[in-house]
Parts: structure tokens; C-alpha cells; sequence
């Protein structure tokens, strides 16, 4: 059992920090100086075909097959049910009370799973195709990765029901220069087991769309009336990478028993002169620290610092977390 850290260390907080109040993960910039790939530079794709670029332009969101093997996705997803204390053969087990408010309320009851650094988090994170996916996406391979967490999620029963919903971390009115992505640890192939949903028109159309919008509309859930969200199938180590700007949500489980499984992972430019925010990465890492903010409530058992211990990072692992320079 690795020893707890000292409080001090706990309360490590994020430097201008800009989510507090709004959703978007705070381990990283909400919006890089470095703009997404438009290809200009001429470096060759890695990973996406150029069908995979076209549709990715397009359609503001692209899936990755196989970029994490099988076998190790369906290994996290075991972590995940050990760390949530439930019994994946066992429905009586799924069904109970959140450990701590969520302030962000459309996000209760949608399984989110608050570990963002144990071992099997960072295996998935230091993959190389996974990077390279991202190095194709931003068009540099000098990226700092998310520290982000994973989703549990079950069918909708009475006491623990959701909507589903659509809505943006960042506001698209900044045109955020940003990208998110989600790991499948289970197949999701059947759309009513809920999942991953976004709206590729609304994100194609925004500019003409918020025309049509009072000016005192929420920049962060937009209407979407007539507009149908398109819900993703993914096989357990896909992986779906979306532009900040597309309109996006967890759709409800509505399936008899199956249990949507997934972990968060994003990538953006590497801001190694941002010395505080690169420290904090660290010790977000070294102490096993969450990220404060608006959608991200911690887990108050403390297991990720006496539980589990420091995740080992292979030599790209301590590239995207900024321990090494690029």
C-alpha cells in the first residue's frame, strides 16, 4: 500500500486555473497557441488515412480502430469495476449513491469514475498510436496529454436515471484551438447502451446556426431543436477524437444490461514554458492528484493515494506529461 502524501500536497492547486465554474478538463490550456493541422506543413500522416482526415474536417470527430490493443483496454476495464467496488456480474452492485456532489448536475448518475493516474490510465496514455493519432490531429508530436478519468456507465433504473445531453467544454464562440478524445474499454455497438453522441451539422453550421440564437443563449448547452445527434459504436480499444467545437454528450443507457466502459484522453500542444502549470502535472502524476473543477469532484476515499502507487512512464509517457522535454 503506497503511503499517503502529506496534506499540503493534496491541496496542490492548479495555476489559472479557468475551469472552476464552467466544464473542460484544467490539466492543460483551453485553447493552444499552436493551431490545429490544416496540413500547410507538409508532414506526413502517421496514423489517419486520408479518408480518415477528410471525414475528420468534415465531421469534427474521427475513430481510431484498434488504437489501444483489446486486451489492454479490456484489462483497464477490470481496473475500473475493482476501483468503483462493483461486481460486472453482479447488477445489484451498480446501483449506488454518488460518493460526492457533482456540480456539474447534468453529469450526475452518468458513472463518472474519478481516477485520473493510476498505472492502467497511463499505459493507455503512452500507447504510441495513440499519440501518433493526436501528432496527426495537431500536426506536431510535441504534445502533453490530458489527466483526465474514465466512465462507468449503467442502464437507467428508477433512483439513478440521467438525460441524455449535448453540450460544449469550451466555448465555440472562442474558437477554441482544442481537441477530446474517449477510449472504448467495452464494445459499445449497440446504440440504446449509451455512449458517446455529438452533432457533426450543428458543428458544421455553428456560424449561421447562432444567428438564428437569442443573444443571452448558454454558450456551453445549445438548443438543438432539429437537430438529430449522431450516436458513435466503438469496439473496446477505439479510439475517438473530437474537435472542442463539436456539440457532444453521453446519450442515455437505455439497454436491459449492458455497461458502457471508457477512459478519457485528449492531447494538446506541449506548453513547456508554462513552468507552473508543468509542475503541476507532475505532481499530479508523482502524488496521484485530480485536477480541481467545475465537473470534476475528486474521489474522497483518497484510494488513488493509498492504495495505488506512482505509475511507471515509459520514455514517450514522460514526454506527454512534461517530466522530459520534447
Amino acid at each position: 500500500m503506497a503511503p499517503a502524501m502529506p496534506a499540503t500536497m493534496a491541496t496542490t492547486m492548479i495555476p489559472n486555473n479557468a475551469h472552476k465554474e464552467i466544464p473542460g478538463n484544467p490539466s492543460t490550456a483551453t485553447s493552444s497557441a499552436v493551431k490545429l493541422s490544416d496540413r500547410s506543413n507538409g508532414v506526413p500522416l502517421k496514423v489517419l488515412t486520408e479518408e480518415d482526415w477528410r471525414f475528420w474536417i468534415y465531421n469534427g470527430y474521427v475513430i481510431i480502430k484498434n488504437a489501444v490493443p483489446r486486451e489492454q483496454a479490456l484489462r483497464t476495464a477490470e481496473f475500473i469495476w475493482e476501483f468503483e467496488e462493483k461486481d460486472p456480474n453482479d447488477p445489484e452492485t451498480w446501483y449506488t449513491p454518488p460518493r460526492v456532489e457533482m456540480q456539474m448536475k447534468e453529469l450526475t448518475n452518468t458513472g463518472m469514475v474519478e481516477v485520473y493516474n493510476n498505472q492502467h490510465l497511463w499505459n493507455n496514455r503512452q500507447i504510441p498510436k495513440v499519440h501518433a493519432a493526436f501528432a496527426d490531429i495537431w500536426g506536431t508530436e510535441k504534445l502533453w496529454c490530458t489527466i483526465d478519468r474514465a466512465n462507468l456507465n449503467f442502464p437507467l433504473r428508477p433512483g439513478f436515471e440521467y438525460k441524455a445531453f449535448i453540450h460544449w467544454d469550451y466555448d465555440p464562440e472562442t474558437k477554441p484551438q482544442n481537441v477530446q478524445g474517449v477510449l472504448a474499454l467495452a464494445d459499445q455497438m449497440d446504440e440504446e447502451m449509451g455512449g458517446f453522441q455529438c452533432i457533426p451539422e450543428l458543428f458544421r453550421t455553428y456560424d449561421t446556426w447562432k444567428l438564428t440564437q437569442p443573444a443571452d443563449r448558454n454558450h456551453f448547452k445549445p438548443d438543438t431543436t432539429g437537430f438529430e445527434p449522431t450516436k458513435i459504436k466503438m469496439e473496446a480499444g477505439d479510439l475517438l477524437i473530437f474537435n472542442s467545437s463539436q456539440p457532444h454528450g453521453i446519450r442515455a443507457n437505455r439497454s436491459k444490461d449492458k455497461v458502457r466502459i471508457a477512459q478519457y484522453i485528449s492531447m494538446m500542444p506541449a506548453e513547456e514554458d508554462n513552468e507552473p502549470l508543468r509542475q503541476w502535472r507532475i505532481t499530479s502524476w508523482k502524488n496521484r492528484i485530480a485536477p480541481e473543477g467545475y465537473a470534476f469532484p475528486g474521489d474522497p476515499r483518497k484510494w488513488e493515494q493509498t492504495k495505488y502507487g506512482t505509475a511507471e512512464l515509459s520514455p514517450l509517457g514522460r514526454k506527454l506529461l512534461g517530466l522530459d522535454k520534447w
